[in-house]
């Protein structure tokens, strides 16, 4: 059995360098084979959005919306908390594709099952 990841990113443009590090370590770990699951709260939220990750730049970083890409397209999750999306007037319909929205139910139930390593940016 694989070790999965839940990485749970608490911080978007006001925290690039937080932000970023999630979104590495991230789309890094699915690279590696690992099964991640990354859940974007509070400002993160917005880079579910289509093209909003495309605003985001930071110096000597990569770019966001490649390590989205990579992390979507090895298999990895990306969820929007769910009163994150409400407070954003944030709907499924509006997400790009391959990432949802679930609450914390669903996030205390990842962080619990055997062999998952949990990580807060």
């Amino acid at each position: 059995m694989r070790k999965k990841l839940v990485i749970k990113v608490t911080a978007g443009a006001d925290a690039p360098e937080r932000c970023s590090q999630a979104f590495t370590v991230a789309a890094v770990a699915v690279a590696s084979g690992v099964e991640v699951s990354l859940w974007l709260t509070g400002e993160s939220s917005w880079f579910a959005l289509p093209g909003r990750a495309a605003e985001f730049e930071l110096p000597h970083a990569a770019p966001l919306p490649e390590l989205i890409d990579g992390i979507l397209a090895g298999g990895g999750m990306i969820t929007v908390c769910t009163q994150c999306a409400a407070r954003r007037d944030i709907e499924e319909k509006d997400l790009i594709e391959g990432a949802r929205i679930a609450g914390a139910q669903v996030f205390v139930g990842e962080v619990m099952a055997d062999d998952v390593q949990a990580l807060v940016y």
